[in-house]
């Protein structure tokens, strides 16, 4: 197993086993994989091997890990691995001019690209759900200007890919 950190939740995951509770695990467990990619260098297999074996639905440092949808979580990962020079440049235009994603926590920059991918690639999730999912995983792991920079990020991308959702109120 790598020997690199999550980062440190501020708040516990929801309770329950419900099909959007184990969503909201997965996409939780996604961006803590993105995190640990993006810090620690590690690649999606071992990524991937490293989540499914010891952290989803596991203990982890005194943690209990809701279990999440795998499918759903590897989507996630592998889609902004493989989608990330086109989700990047998204995110760098939708941040206030100054704040290039660079910039950005890491932690908070996998929010992002998470959150811009199931915007651009997983229609089947309301635009309005995606965002709020995201808010709530950044709430995880900070407070204050970050959660709003993270909603009107997702929301200027989501109006972007998906108006059609926003015209109908």
């Amino acid at each position: 197993m790598n020997d690199f950190r999550k980062p440190v939740m501020k708040h516990p995951a929801p309770k329950g086993d419900r099909k959007a509770n184990r969503r909201g695990a997965a996409r939780l467990a996604a961006v803590q994989a993105l995190y640990q990619m993006d810090v620690g260098g590690a690649g999606l297999n071992d990524t991937f091997a490293e989540f499914e074996s010891h952290w989803l639905g596991n203990e982890v440092e005194g943690e209990q890990y809701l279990p999440a949808e795998a499918a759903f979580f590897r989507d996630i990962v592998a889609g902004v691995v493989q989608e990330q020079k086109e989700i990047d440049p998204l995110i760098d235009e939708a941040l206030s001019r100054g704040w290039p994603l660079a910039r950005i926590e890491a932690i908070l920059r996998a929010v992002m690209r998470a959150g811009t991918y199931e915007l651009q690639w997983r229609k089947d999730v309301p635009a309005r759900v995606v965002v709020s999912e995201y808010v709530d995983v950044a709430h995880a792991f900070v407070d204050g200007d970050e959660i709003g920079m993270v909603n009107a990020v997702l929301d200027q991308i989501a109006r972007q890919f998906r108006a059609d959702e926003f015209a109908r109120g």
